[in-house]
């Protein structure tokens, strides 16, 4: 009876091993299910980063001192 409390303990240890392998395999599936899914993420992300360059050119033109002048002289060209 005396070897019963070692018996235990190994098999607690082996329990927590396998445990612990268990959980670091769902842990690198996890990280590969993500990976999957920000390939996709980061070429929409680039993707917007790119539109919000062009957007932000097309504001600087249009609030631009110069083509707002253009705008008026096209107009009164119009009228005139």
């Amino acid at each position: 009876m005396e070897t019963m409390p070692f018996i235990v303990a190994i098999v607690a240890i082996i329990g927590g091993l396998f445990y612990s392998a268990y959980e670091q395999k769902m842990k690198l599936k996890m990280k590969e299910a993500q990976h999957k899914n920000t390939g996709v993420d980061l070429q929409t992300q680039e993707e917007l980063k790119k539109l919000k360059e062009r957007v932000a050119v097309l504001e600087k033109i249009v609030t631009d001192k110069n083509y707002a002048l253009k705008d008026e002289i096209d107009s009164l060209e119009r009228v005139g």
